[in-house]
């Protein structure tokens, strides 16, 4: 599975290879963004622990759909 995402992903463009790893940039700052605003006890903006933990949640799952979207976007393009 390894090598064979390798082999595709040097098959690439150098803009399809930008765009796949600024998805992966993006996935990974919802995810850090969502589990700080969860555990942050004294984030800056007030809001009563069930909405902040809602919102850590929310970006974490908008994080995973962009982490899909962008190799989903890119395995499309292969076939």
């Amino acid at each position: 599975m390894f090598e064979n995402f390798k082999n595709n992903f040097q098959k690439k463009s150098l803009h399809e290879r930008f765009l796949l790893f600024i998805g992966i940039l993006f996935f990974l700052i919802y995810l850090t963004f969502g589990v700080i605003i969860i555990l942050w006890e004294q984030f800056p903006i007030r809001l009563q622990p069930m909405y902040r933990i809602a919102l850590g949640v929310l970006m974490m799952v908008y994080g995973f759909f962009r982490f899909y979207r962008a190799f989903n976007i890119n395995n499309d393009d292969e076939e």
